[in-house]
């Protein structure tokens, strides 16, 4: 039985924790960031957890991240 390939460009947005949660993070934080707010400018910069739903399609795509 093959090895199962790991989607590169998902194994470069995601990551898993210990706890089993994929961790992503937040989009509109690469530009045209002087219309938003500063308050919101630093929420965009911590990171996000995906649904559980949304989890189990990205898992398939990184078996062994």
């Amino acid at each position: 039985m093959p090895k199962i390939k790991t989607h590169r460009g998902a194994a470069k947005r995601f990551s898993v924790t210990k706890s089993g949660k994929i961790k992503r993070a937040k989009a509109y934080k690469s530009h045209i960031l002087t219309k938003k707010t500063t308050k919101r400018g630093r929420r965009l910069r911590k990171g996000g957890f995906i649904a559980e739903c949304e989890a189990k399609k990205v898992r398939e795509l990184i078996p062994y991240k």
